[in-house]
């Protein structure tokens, strides 16, 4: 069953939003979509880090900041712009590399206490 307060938040899969994305987007809120959000946070999952994050947004909303329209360009899992797969391609692949041999039959291995 889905959380009520969950389904009326100011922002979309608030849950799942990243920190950095979370920074941005919380600029374009009002101080009581702020305050909803810090109170959903502390009853919830109580990431200290959001909650810093939140009632530093709400301090800077009360001393006379306005909401803006925050960075478009912000994480947004809701968008599904995710990359999968690796950057690595052979052009940007390292060289292959061959481990030192160890007692080969034409490099036989020598003891530590021959060596010299």
């Amino acid at each position: 069953m889905a959380d009520h307060a969950r389904d009326h938040l100011p922002l979309p899969d608030y849950d799942h939003l990243p920190i950095g994305g979370l920074e941005s987007r919380v600029r374009s809120l009002t101080s009581d979509d702020v305050e909803d959000l810090l109170a959903y946070e502390r009853s919830h999952a109580d990431r200290l880090p959001v909650t810093e994050l939140l009632a530093t947004r709400l301090e800077q909303l009360h001393s006379g900041a306005e909401p803006t329209s925050g960075d478009p360009g912000a994480l947004r899992p809701e968008s599904g712009g995710r990359r999968a797969g690796s950057a690595v391609s052979p052009a940007t692949a390292s060289p292959p590399f061959s481990s030192p041999p160890h007692g080969t039959p034409d490099q036989r291995g020598k003891p530590k206490g021959d060596r010299t």
